[in-house]
């Protein structure tokens, strides 16, 4: 409630009455609603409110306000088909899956069964197939842009996915490659292998 009283603060002294520091505040509400729908389990169904408040969280237009750049990160996840696809944490729709599974398998090779995409031998393999580096230039081609474009609009997170059969050779490494890249410019990454943290959960248990 209180998050509400805020943002219509905010509007009616910023739009109507002009005061710039409460324009300026705006996104930072944005982003303490964000975390609210991510978080919040309301005791009531309230579909028509919650519609609203995707729609501000949504708005590029309201995370422009202000001088401040609010950071943004980029959850790269690997994760198996066999599975199901993964859920974006953030829950605002904005990002990217993609499917693996076209490249060589290394996996089919005994040499490779115990070893994942973070290990050398298996990058060693897949950086000699030629799909492979091709499959990745489509990727940042199309991810690189995406990062500036949440940049300039003061979003805070985009999600990336990269799913394969296992969850453990293509996939993992696509999503090491990226997230390296992304890093050394300077982009704040989460890296996560969904189907290897699973693995090593159920071996620990």
């Amino acid at each position: 409630i209180r998050i509400m009283q805020a943002m219509g603060a905010y509007g009616l002294r910023g739009f109507y009455e002009r005061k710039t520091h409460f324009l300026q505040s705006i996104p930072y509400a944005v982003r303490n609603l964000e975390y609210l729908l991510r978080t919040a389990k309301l005791p009531v169904k309230v579909p028509a409110l919650l519609g609203v408040f995707q729609s501000i969280v949504g708005s590029s237009v309201l995370r422009q306000f202000g001088k401040a750049e609010l950071q943004l990160t980029v959850r790269v996840q690997s994760f198996s088909y066999r599975a199901g696809l993964p859920s974006d944490p953030r829950g605002h729709g904005g990002g990217f899956v993609f499917d693996c599974r076209a490249l060589p398998n290394p996996g089919r090779q005994e040499r490779f069964a115990r070893l994942t995409g973070q290990d050398a031998e298996v990058a060693a393999f897949l950086d000699g197939e030629p799909a492979v580096p091709a499959f990745l230039g489509h990727v940042f081609a199309l991810i690189e842009p995406a990062v500036e474009n949440y940049r300039g609009r003061n979003f805070t997170d985009l999600f990336v996915a990269f799913g394969c059969t296992g969850g453990q050779h293509r996939s993992v490494y696509c999503a090491e490659r990226l997230a390296r890249r992304l890093r050394e410019a300077g982009v704040d990454v989460e890296l996560r292998h969904c189907a290897i943290e699973a693995r090593e959960q159920t071996a620990a248990s």
